[in-house]
Protein backbone atom coordinates (compact mmCIF):
# COMPACT_ATOMS: atom_id res chain seq x y z
CA UNK A 1 0.00 0.00 0.00
CA UNK A 2 3.16 2.28 0.30
CA UNK A 3 2.36 3.13 -3.80
CA UNK A 4 -0.86 4.68 -2.63
CA UNK A 5 0.09 6.44 0.33
CA UNK A 6 2.95 8.37 -2.30
CA UNK A 7 0.71 8.96 -4.46
CA UNK A 8 -1.05 11.69 -1.85
CA UNK A 9 1.55 12.09 0.41
CA UNK A 10 5.51 12.73 -2.37
CA UNK A 11 6.62 16.28 -2.38
CA UNK A 12 5.48 17.93 -5.47
CA UNK A 13 7.67 18.53 -8.67
CA UNK A 14 10.25 21.21 -8.35
CA UNK A 15 12.07 23.64 -10.83
CA UNK A 16 15.23 23.74 -12.21
CA UNK A 17 17.26 26.37 -10.30
CA UNK A 18 19.35 26.95 -13.32
CA UNK A 19 16.59 27.75 -15.76
CA UNK A 20 15.85 31.51 -16.60
CA UNK A 21 13.11 32.76 -15.20
CA UNK A 22 9.72 32.60 -16.73
CA UNK A 23 6.88 35.38 -16.93
CA UNK A 24 3.54 35.48 -17.99
CA UNK A 25 1.54 33.59 -20.02
CA UNK A 26 4.81 30.95 -20.29
CA UNK A 27 5.03 30.71 -16.59
CA UNK A 28 1.39 29.56 -16.36
CA UNK A 29 1.74 27.13 -18.39
CA UNK A 30 5.06 25.68 -17.13
CA UNK A 31 3.67 25.27 -13.63
CA UNK A 32 0.77 23.51 -15.02
CA UNK A 33 3.19 21.25 -17.09
CA UNK A 34 4.66 20.32 -14.42
CA UNK A 35 1.43 20.13 -11.67
CA UNK A 36 -1.11 18.99 -13.91
CA UNK A 37 -1.31 15.40 -12.29
CA UNK A 38 -1.08 17.17 -8.53
CA UNK A 39 -4.37 19.52 -9.77
CA UNK A 40 -6.39 16.47 -10.69
CA UNK A 41 -5.86 15.22 -7.20
CA UNK A 42 -6.39 18.75 -6.00
CA UNK A 43 -9.68 18.78 -8.13
CA UNK A 44 -11.10 15.44 -7.05
CA UNK A 45 -9.87 16.19 -3.08
CA UNK A 46 -12.51 19.54 -3.31
CA UNK A 47 -15.17 17.55 -4.98
CA UNK A 48 -14.74 15.15 -2.44
CA UNK A 49 -14.61 17.70 0.69
CA UNK A 50 -17.51 19.40 -0.72
CA UNK A 51 -19.94 16.20 -1.18
CA UNK A 52 -21.73 18.01 2.43
CA UNK A 53 -22.33 20.92 0.49
CA UNK A 54 -21.48 22.89 4.06
CA UNK A 55 -18.18 22.35 3.90
CA UNK A 56 -17.76 23.65 0.18
CA UNK A 57 -16.75 27.33 1.06
CA UNK A 58 -13.83 25.27 3.64
CA UNK A 59 -12.99 22.89 0.73
CA UNK A 60 -12.75 26.07 -1.97
CA UNK A 61 -10.33 27.87 0.63
CA UNK A 62 -8.29 24.40 1.13
CA UNK A 63 -7.77 24.29 -2.51
CA UNK A 64 -6.97 27.89 -3.13
CA UNK A 65 -4.44 27.49 -0.19
CA UNK A 66 -2.93 24.99 -2.38
CA UNK A 67 -3.37 26.90 -5.42
CA UNK A 68 -0.81 29.67 -4.20
CA UNK A 69 1.66 27.30 -3.56
CA UNK A 70 1.37 26.18 -7.07
CA UNK A 71 1.28 29.91 -8.22
CA UNK A 72 4.41 30.60 -6.01
CA UNK A 73 6.21 27.58 -7.15
CA UNK A 74 6.40 26.27 -3.97
CA UNK A 75 6.85 22.16 -3.11
CA UNK A 76 3.70 21.01 -2.08
CA UNK A 77 2.20 17.93 -0.29
CA UNK A 78 -0.96 17.68 -1.23
CA UNK A 79 -3.29 15.63 1.27
CA UNK A 80 -1.39 17.27 4.45
CA UNK A 81 -1.51 21.17 2.72
CA UNK A 82 -5.02 20.39 1.99
CA UNK A 83 -6.60 18.75 5.36
CA UNK A 84 -4.64 21.52 7.37
CA UNK A 85 -6.44 24.73 4.97
CA UNK A 86 -9.75 22.86 5.22
CA UNK A 87 -9.12 23.01 9.16
CA UNK A 88 -7.59 26.79 9.30
CA UNK A 89 -10.21 28.10 7.08
CA UNK A 90 -13.22 26.37 7.80
CA UNK A 91 -14.72 29.26 9.88
CA UNK A 92 -13.97 32.56 8.09
CA UNK A 93 -14.07 30.28 4.42
CA UNK A 94 -17.48 29.87 4.81
CA UNK A 95 -18.12 33.68 6.45
CA UNK A 96 -16.60 35.22 3.58
CA UNK A 97 -18.73 33.06 0.88
CA UNK A 98 -21.76 33.77 2.74
CA UNK A 99 -21.02 37.47 2.53
CA UNK A 100 -19.40 37.59 -1.10
CA UNK A 101 -22.42 35.52 -2.44
CA UNK A 102 -24.84 37.54 -0.44
CA UNK A 103 -22.97 40.91 -2.28
CA UNK A 104 -23.12 39.61 -5.70
CA UNK A 105 -26.48 38.09 -5.72
CA UNK A 106 -27.76 41.51 -4.65
CA UNK A 107 -25.56 42.74 -7.85
CA UNK A 108 -26.83 40.80 -10.25
CA UNK A 109 -30.35 41.09 -9.24
CA UNK A 110 -29.89 44.98 -9.18
CA UNK A 111 -28.29 44.55 -12.70
CA UNK A 112 -30.88 41.91 -14.36
CA UNK A 113 -34.06 44.68 -13.15
CA UNK A 114 -32.61 47.52 -14.38
CA UNK A 115 -31.80 46.02 -17.33
CA UNK A 116 -35.25 44.74 -17.50
CA UNK A 117 -36.08 48.78 -16.76
CA UNK A 118 -34.32 50.06 -19.47
CA UNK A 119 -36.19 48.26 -22.45
CA UNK A 120 -38.82 50.10 -21.26
CA UNK A 121 -37.75 53.72 -20.21
CA UNK A 122 -34.50 55.05 -21.46
CA UNK A 123 -33.81 56.96 -17.84
CA UNK A 124 -33.10 53.55 -16.58
CA UNK A 125 -29.75 53.12 -18.66
CA UNK A 126 -27.73 54.80 -15.99
CA UNK A 127 -28.86 52.86 -12.83
CA UNK A 128 -27.89 49.98 -15.27
CA UNK A 129 -24.59 50.66 -15.97
CA UNK A 130 -23.87 51.75 -12.60
CA UNK A 131 -25.23 48.08 -11.23
CA UNK A 132 -23.22 46.24 -13.78
CA UNK A 133 -20.13 48.36 -12.67
CA UNK A 134 -20.85 47.35 -9.17
CA UNK A 135 -21.62 43.51 -9.66
CA UNK A 136 -18.27 43.61 -11.73
CA UNK A 137 -16.18 45.25 -9.08
CA UNK A 138 -18.31 42.83 -6.51
CA UNK A 139 -16.95 39.89 -8.21
CA UNK A 140 -13.80 41.33 -8.88
CA UNK A 141 -13.18 41.56 -4.98
CA UNK A 142 -14.68 38.35 -3.94
CA UNK A 143 -12.00 36.64 -6.36
CA UNK A 144 -9.37 38.59 -4.69
CA UNK A 145 -10.85 37.94 -1.28
CA UNK A 146 -10.37 34.18 -1.53
CA UNK A 147 -6.96 34.11 -3.18
CA UNK A 148 -6.19 36.55 -0.28
CA UNK A 149 -7.32 34.84 2.44
CA UNK A 150 -5.56 31.66 1.53
CA UNK A 151 -2.23 33.14 0.99
CA UNK A 152 -1.74 35.59 3.49
CA UNK A 153 -4.31 34.28 6.40
CA UNK A 154 -5.63 37.47 7.14
CA UNK A 155 -9.05 38.51 9.05
CA UNK A 156 -12.19 38.45 7.21
CA UNK A 157 -11.93 42.15 7.64
CA UNK A 158 -8.50 42.72 6.62
CA UNK A 159 -9.01 40.17 3.54
CA UNK A 160 -11.83 42.11 2.13
CA UNK A 161 -10.39 45.56 2.40
CA UNK A 162 -7.26 44.61 0.82
CA UNK A 163 -9.32 42.77 -1.88
CA UNK A 164 -11.83 46.01 -2.11
CA UNK A 165 -8.08 48.12 -2.98
CA UNK A 166 -7.10 45.51 -5.55
CA UNK A 167 -9.74 44.87 -7.48
CA UNK A 168 -10.28 48.77 -7.83
CA UNK A 169 -5.93 49.11 -8.60
CA UNK A 170 -5.46 45.96 -10.61
CA UNK A 171 -8.28 44.82 -12.00
CA UNK A 172 -6.65 43.31 -15.67
CA UNK A 173 -5.15 40.06 -14.28
CA UNK A 174 -8.15 39.19 -12.26
CA UNK A 175 -10.53 39.71 -15.00
CA UNK A 176 -8.45 38.13 -17.30
CA UNK A 177 -8.35 34.66 -15.01
CA UNK A 178 -12.36 35.13 -14.39
CA UNK A 179 -12.61 34.68 -18.07
CA UNK A 180 -10.41 32.18 -18.42
CA UNK A 181 -12.57 30.19 -15.84
CA UNK A 182 -15.52 31.33 -17.65
CA UNK A 183 -13.95 30.11 -20.79
CA UNK A 184 -13.72 26.34 -18.87
CA UNK A 185 -17.13 25.92 -18.10
CA UNK A 186 -18.12 27.22 -21.90
CA UNK A 187 -16.06 24.37 -23.33
CA UNK A 188 -17.84 22.01 -20.86
CA UNK A 189 -21.05 23.06 -21.72
CA UNK A 190 -20.35 23.41 -25.53
CA UNK A 191 -18.43 20.20 -26.25
CA UNK A 192 -21.01 17.91 -23.75
CA UNK A 193 -20.82 14.52 -23.50
CA UNK A 194 -17.45 14.87 -24.47
CA UNK A 195 -16.69 17.21 -22.05
CA UNK A 196 -18.61 15.28 -19.57
CA UNK A 197 -14.98 14.71 -16.62
CA UNK A 198 -14.08 18.04 -17.01
CA UNK A 199 -15.52 19.11 -13.97
CA UNK A 200 -14.69 16.33 -12.06
CA UNK A 201 -10.65 16.47 -13.87
CA UNK A 202 -9.69 19.95 -13.88
CA UNK A 203 -12.24 22.60 -13.69
CA UNK A 204 -12.54 23.53 -9.87
CA UNK A 205 -8.83 23.57 -9.61
CA UNK A 206 -7.32 24.47 -12.78
CA UNK A 207 -9.43 27.59 -12.58
CA UNK A 208 -8.53 28.29 -8.69
CA UNK A 209 -5.08 28.30 -10.10
CA UNK A 210 -5.31 30.61 -12.54
CA UNK A 211 -7.16 33.14 -10.05
CA UNK A 212 -4.42 32.57 -7.92
CA UNK A 213 -1.82 32.75 -10.29
CA UNK A 214 -3.52 36.12 -11.80
CA UNK A 215 -3.08 37.70 -7.98
CA UNK A 216 0.51 36.20 -7.29
CA UNK A 217 2.51 39.44 -6.90
CA UNK A 218 -0.33 41.21 -4.81
CA UNK A 219 1.56 40.78 -1.52
CA UNK A 220 4.60 42.55 -3.28
CA UNK A 221 1.96 45.46 -3.93
CA UNK A 222 0.58 44.86 -0.26
CA UNK A 223 3.85 46.02 1.12
CA UNK A 224 4.37 49.30 -0.99
CA UNK A 225 1.02 50.59 -0.89
CA UNK A 226 -0.41 49.14 2.42
CA UNK A 227 -0.28 49.29 6.23
CA UNK A 228 0.64 45.84 7.78
CA UNK A 229 -2.88 43.51 8.59
CA UNK A 230 -4.16 44.01 12.17
CA UNK A 231 -3.90 39.95 13.20
CA UNK A 232 -5.66 37.39 11.57
CA UNK A 233 -9.69 35.85 13.00
CA UNK A 234 -12.88 36.32 12.44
Amino acid sequence: MQWLEGLWTKEGAGIDKNAPPLTGLALFLDILRREWWEMVKLNLLFIIASLPVVTMPAAMLAMARVCVSFARDENTYLLRDFLEAFKRFAARGTALAAVSGLLVAAGIYATTSYAGAARLQLVYSLPFAISLAVTLFLILLSAYATVLLARQDLSLWETLRQAAFFALAKPLPMLAALGFVAALWIAHILFYPVSVFMPATMNFSLGMFALCFAARNVAAEKRRRLPEPAGSGL
